[in-house]
């Protein structure tokens, strides 16, 4: 059986910067299996991009929606579109 990789690209919105949610997301995202990146946005939202199986994105998702006990998630902006397997880990960018 082969799972098709699928890409998720999503800007987390709220109080997300200084509380730890880009470290949660890499470490949640690497316990999945998941390829891609996250970054600060200079807006104050969070930015990310994962690639995987969509049963794996969809874990993620459900995970940055609930957050860190320090974070509060007011809004998810989320794009699907097929995956290039581009990324080789996880990993956390500098802020653009």
């Amino acid at each position: 059986m082969v799972i098709e990789a699928v890409s998720l690209h999503a800007v987390v919105e709220g109080h997300v910067q200084g509380v730890g949610f880009r470290y949660f997301v890499q470490e949640s995202a690497s316990r999945l299996g998941l390829t891609g990146w996250v970054r600060n946005q200079y807006s104050g939202a969070v930015e990310l991009t994962a690639e995987g199986g969509r049963e794996m994105l969809e874990h993620l998702l459900e995970l940055v929606r609930q957050g860190t006990s320090r974070s509060i998630v007011t809004n998810l902006k989320c794009e699907w579109s097929t995956g290039v397997k581009k990324y080789t880990q996880f990993s956390i960018l500098p802020t653009e």
